[in-house]
């Protein structure tokens, strides 16, 4: 069976039953979009690099052991109030309900047990909370434990110099009184040089009794250096006391947790730090921030925006499908455009798959195809009407043979194009391109079923109506609209930019074929190559909301510790406890922190690389300049640690640490120069490996991918030849007939290059993969024009004629789909977010310069392909002689 008689049959099969398919269809549709708006974009690691990536398999490893990306609570107030106060009490009251440790009879005071600590507590979502209260209190408690060990052993050391003295002095015939005696001032000595060591530890920690959290000597020794001025914090614990006015408690989620989860946790780690338990009573505040929380915020930002967006574009869209398209009933494209987009998100969300931010970027795609779709095939029932069809079911099955195959063949080689983006390393890329892909298969099986049912529901002939008296009564609705409405449709389809670009394409293509062409591949040379200097914005503070609550905080938390994300170096080996890989890690750590401006003395400053917390810190102070340790040494420390401290930079097997780094808010260009510096410094010893891992080397990896110019180029040039091979394959290898539609799309992708870069909008993560869209969309207007000009040659019409004829009827068409798509997502040029505003510029440039680059150049392209008799042209100002029998038209 030929395609033609199998589409004929599944729209007349749609046909037999109207009122069931679309019923069907309609409870399809409610279905799919109950399950899309179940959907939340997503910035899960996985999406932007693969999974069999080392950068994620490390990434993964690394969250694993220590956990993923910190969530960050900044403690603003004045930090001596904060320490040296009962502030630091909420303080490690607040730590413990993060890190869901309060024990059972606590919980009654810290919200019960379904309050936010309890929720937390059961929910095991957090791997290690490390804050300034419960190291000031584990602090105090090793030191007092270690105090009591070295009295132990003094003790047990004054017994024995005791015993070995009295036993020396009975053995040199001394009496037993005598005896006792001497070993008894054996034993006062030893303990005499015990207490004078505790006498130095209690003065250089300020101690008068027993260490605690609640003695202000004791942390104001701890925290403060006394060689700078009052309140200053020691430079070494610059990671839980940035400055005078802040502290800082980092939050580590476990590796694993679901999107749902994570942001069921950052909502309850909200609710925590809300609660008036953990209140200051010095004038401190909290603000919570980090990476996960930006993220999380944005894409529930982005929803809610979305969805408000798209009742506008909706709107737009109707009433611009009300004013210049004339099939009835005149709102069935649009509602087959809703279709297809429900049915292909919810089953994107029935699948069980998240919505990635490129996945955004289907809807316009999808929507313009779709509306297209529609229009084609309702306007050729239409002309079926007019060439005499007396039912609509025999209409639509002549639609259906006319014109679904060329429909059919526009939409393959569409997805051709896109089908290329599956060649992207970037798995959110990829994700689009299926997307989209099935998008399209639903989009044009909605158009020939539903859509076919409709109309014949929508005849009234088949209930025994008069469709010409239906068509009146139509016409005498649009004339009681008055003035406003034929002014609307004639600014719309009747102006002086369409009035241009009419003559362009048929006077200007036929008249001078070689000079229009010329001038378009001119720019569109120079659009491809100023396309490798257009910008991508890829820094998310300049992306997201400046209102957003957590962006402000990490603007706040950048100016107080003078980070604003961090950066991990994983190091592996069967034992990280020798000196010499502590030794290597140490002074790899200085030198990256000299490179990149950073020193103790100026602190972070306008360093773009600062320390954090890591292994070496556990070794300061074990002497002076580099770090000269034993293996007793390194084994005896890491033994007497607290897992508190030690869980954070080694594992419990000793065979993964990490070296951390905090880094300053840039784009995820510079972000990936400076990783490439770090990495191209890595020189572990022998035995040993390192790897830079975490969301900031994923996300500039997939940064640097996907803003690539090169790349776009080379997806480009693939989605060009996918494109003709298509058509090939399709058109049974004629040549002629298959290249000649890629003409304007080849040039429109230029264009659309060019008038970028001219206007300066940049592309964004959203919106770089919409290079897609000018060759889906350039693709289904040009491949439906040039197949409907040669059915009109076929019929007998010369060249003029035939041009003519398909741009008033599969050109109105095409120019009602491609006003319409403009106009509905030219909406999304207007919204506050910065992300979607500009994804809504590109979406407006890339639509008219896919329509009115198809429009414009391919008459001069089709003309070119005529043999030079079968045209011969002289136009005086706008009109046109054609001759060899055909009929003449001149100006009198």
């Amino acid at each position: 069976m030929s395609s033609a008689r199998l589409l004929a049959a599944l729209a007349g099969g749609a046909t037999r039953r109207p009122l069931l398919v679309v019923m069907l269809a309609a409870v399809l549709g409610l279905g799919g979009a109950a399950f899309a708006l179940r959907l939340r974009p997503t910035a899960a690691t996985g999406t932007f690099v693969s999974s069999s990536s080392p950068e994620y398999r490390d990434t993964q490893r690394f969250y694993a052991n220590f956990g993923e990306e910190p969530i960050e609570v900044l403690v603003k107030g004045d930090l001596q109030q904060l320490v040296l106060s009962s502030d630091v009490d909420r303080l490690v009251g607040l730590e413990g309900c993060l890190s869901g440790n309060v024990p059972p009879q606590g919980l009654a005071k810290e919200g019960g047990a379904n309050g936010p600590c309890g929720q937390l507590a059961r929910a095991r979502t957090v791997k290690v909370v490390f804050g300034p209260g419960t190291f000031i209190n584990e602090s105090a408690e090793q030191i007092d434990e270690q105090l009591a060990i070295q009295t132990k052993q003094a003790e047990a050391q004054a017994r024995q110099a005791e015993q070995v003295v009295r036993k020396a002095a009975l053995a040199r015939g001394e009496g037993a009184g005598k005896a006792r005696k001497l070993g008894q001032q054996a034993s006062s000595i030893t303990l005499a040089r015990f207490k004078e060591g505790l006498a130095t530890l209690a003065l250089q920690y300020g101690l008068s009794a027993r260490p605690s959290l609640d003695d202000p000597s004791f942390v104001s020794t701890l925290v403060f250096d006394s060689s700078k001025p009052a309140g200053t914090p020691k430079q070494r614990f610059a990671y839980l006391f940035p400055s005078r006015e802040s502290a800082l408690v980092s939050v580590r989620l476990k590796a694993g947790s679901s999107e749902r989860a994570r942001t069921r946790t950052i909502a309850l780690i909200r609710q925590v730090v809300a609660m008036k338990q953990w209140r200051l009573q010095h004038g401190g505040s909290y603000l919570l921030t980090g990476e996960p929380v930006i993220v999380a915020d944005l894409t529930g930002k982005i929803t809610h925006s979305i969805e408000l967006l798209l009742v506008a574009v909706m709107l737009v869209m109707a009433g611009t499908l009300s004013l210049i398209f004339r099939g009835r009933p005149r709102l069935l494209p649009l509602g087959i455009a809703l279709l297809a987009a429900a049915l292909t998100f919810g089953a994107l969300s029935v699948v069980g798959a998240s919505l990635t931010v490129a996945q955004v970027a289907v809807l316009p795609v999808l929507v313009g195809l779709a509306v297209d779709y529609a229009i084609q095939f309702q306007s050729r029932v239409e002309e079926a009407f007019a060439e005499g069809a007396q039912d609509a079911r025999v209409a639509v099955r002549r639609a259906a043979r006319a014109g679904a195959p060329t429909i059919a063949t526009a939409g393959v080689a569409s997805v051709g194009a896109m089908l290329v983006l599956l060649l992207s390393p970037v798995p959110m890329v990829r994700g689009f391109a299926l997307l989209l892909v099935l998008g399209v298969v639903i989009a044009f099986l909605c158009a020939l079923t539903a859509g076919s049912a409709t109309l014949v529901l929508a005849d009234l002939r088949s209930v025994g109506g008069d469709r010409a008296r239906v068509r009146a009564g139509g016409a005498r609705f649009d004339a009681s609209l008055g003035a406003a409405w034929r002014g609307a449709r004639e600014l719309l389809l009747d102006n002086p930019v369409n009035r241009f670009v009419s003559r362009m394409a048929l006077v200007e293509a036929v008249r001078r074929p070689w000079r229009l062409l010329g001038v378009g591949l001119a720019l569109a040379a120079l659009g491809w190559g100023l396309d490798t200097q257009t910008r991508v914005e890829t820094d998310i503070t300049k992306l997201v909301p400046q209102n957003l609550e957590s962006l402000r905080n990490l603007n706040t938390l950048e100016h107080a510790t003078g980070v604003g994300g961090q950066l991990d170096l994983m190091v592996s080996a069967k034992d990280l406890t020798k000196p010499a890989v502590i030794e290597w890690m140490s002074s790899y750590e200085s030198a990256v922190l000299k490179r990149f401006g950073y020193s103790s003395t100026r602190g972070c400053g306008k360093a773009r690389v600062c320390p954090a917390f890591s292994l070496p810190d556990l070794f300061q102070g074990q002497g002076t300049g580099k770090p000269k340790l034993s293996q007793t040494q390194v084994s005896g420390l890491l033994s007497a640690i607290p897992p508190y401290f030690s869980q954070d930079v080694i594992s419990a097997d000793r065979r993964v640490a990490t070296l951390a780094f905090g880094i300053r808010l840039m784009g995820l260009d510079q972000q990936q120069q400076v990783i490439e510096a770090m990495r191209a410094s890595l020189h572990p010893p022998a035995g040993v490996s390192a790897q830079l891992v975490g969301l900031p080397v994923l996300a500039a990896k997939s940064g640097a991918q996907v803003a690539s110019p090169w790349r776009r180029l080379e997806m480009l040039l693939a989605g060009l030849a996918a494109v003709a091979l298509v058509l090939l394959i399709a058109f049974g290898g004629d040549r002629r007939r298959a290249l000649v539609p890629l003409v304007p799309i080849v040039l429109a992708t230029g264009l659309s290059a060019l008038i970028l870069f001219a206007v300066r909008v940049p592309l964004n993560p959203m919106s770089v993969t919409l290079g897609a869209l000018v060759i889906a969309i350039s693709t289904e207007f040009s491949v439906l024009l040039s197949e409907r000009y040669r059915q009109e040659r076929l019929k007998g019409d010369d060249a003029i004629e035939a041009l003519r004829r398909t741009y008033e009827r599969t050109g109105a068409a095409v120019a009602a789909s491609g006003v319409t798509a403009i106009a509905g997502f030219g909406v999304l040029a207007l919204s506050d977010i910065r992300m979607l505003r500009d994804f809504g510029l590109v979406t407006l440039i890339d639509l008219s310069v896919s329509l009115v680059g198809v429009l414009v150049v391919l008459p001069a392209a089709l003309v070119l392909t005529e043999r030079p008799r079968a045209i011969a042209v002289r136009v005086p100002g706008s009109h046109w002689t054609r001759r060899h029998g055909r009929t003449r038209h001149e100006s009198a």
